[in-house]
């Protein structure tokens, strides 16, 4: 898919976010080229291009690495202190999208935070083997921890709903190499796909990759089904494979979910794993008016 570059200059970089698990989001890049159907982010980033597809532009910040200084100065200067909690990139796109080899705005970032000598963490979430490339920096914060979302071990699935993301049997080479140097690792397995995982083999079969990779911690979330969403997705496999619709539908209902809960927690009993969150993540609960009912807790090794 040929991507529409738009360089341009962001006002600030680090933002306030009231998301589970961390308190910052940098997002060096606005729109994403990997193009995956179930993306939330293809409705939440997109208001700039509301009749482009998603995956057909990338807004490039190009001044995120000077922000980010300033802005870590001034957070610095609010708190008299080099932690303000967790960073993490992204929450809107893959910082090490496709074009990252070329503007470098993800390393440029981890610079600045080196430089800086930023005490909090810093957290980081892909599809791309191309974070090993800034192995070098990761090793150098005082606290990083490096997420892969893998929602599958088969490539042609992967590529599939994935589109032009890296294959997952990279990542999971990536997690080793990453894992070998004691960077922190965790894997996402998000959304959970139906069909392709839902059933206790499946999910075993997955869980001891990962873990045979150096996961220690994992992060599960149900699909996001909303009316958007739902909406893309379904036309998407209406082309390419309809067979599969009854199957997305099923998934989208309490008890559905209520059921696969209690497959991921009998598989991940006796095993040496954290739970993200301790729970599984389904979108709704991450509402505003939810999370000011229900107590999340914060990523920590």
């Amino acid at each position: 898919m040929l991507t529409k570059i738009n360089e341009t200059k962001a006002k600030t970089i680090l933002t306030k976010t009231n998301l589970p698990g961390c308190d910052y989001v940098v997002n060096p890049y606005n729109g994403c080229q990997f193009a995956c159907m179930y993306c939330y982010a293809a409705q939440i980033a997109r208001w700039k291009h509301p009749n482009e597809e998603w995956g057909s532009f990338l807004d490039v910040k190009i001044n995120s690495p000077e922000l980010l200084k300033i802005d870590l100065e001034k957070l610095e200067k609010k708190f008299k202190s080099k932690n303000f909690g967790i960073i993490w990139f992204s929450s809107v796109t893959d910082p090490y999208t496709g074009l990252e080899i070329k503007y470098q705005l993800t390393r440029k970032c981890l610079q600045v935070l080196v430089d800086f000598g930023y005490q909090g963490q810093v957290a980081l979430q892909t599809k791309s083997s191309l974070i090993t490339r800034d192995i070098d920096l990761l090793k150098k914060l005082h606290d990083v921890s490096v997420g892969f979302t893998v929602t599958t071990l088969d490539d042609k699935v992967s590529r599939f709903l994935e589109v032009e993301a890296p294959p997952v049997s990279d990542r999971i080479k990536a997690i080793k190499m990453l894992s070998d140097n004691n960077i922190h690792t965790y894997a996402f397995i998000g959304p959970l796909l139906p069909h392709f995982v839902n059933s206790k083999a499946e999910i075993n079969r997955l869980l001891d990759t990962l873990q045979e990779a150096g996961i220690t911690e994992v992060w599960f979330e149900h699909i996001n089904l909303s009316s958007k969403i739902k909406a893309r997705l379904f036309e998407y496999l209406k082309n390419e494979s309809p067979d599969l619709i009854p199957e997305f539908e099923k998934a989208d209902n309490q008890e559905y979910r209520d059921q696969l809960n209690k497959v991921i927690f009998d598989c991940l009993e006796g095993r040496n794993l954290k739970l993200g969150l301790d729970r599984v993540i389904y979108h709704h609960d991450l509402l505003p008016e939810k999370l000011k009912e229900k107590k999340y807790f914060k990523v920590k090794k």
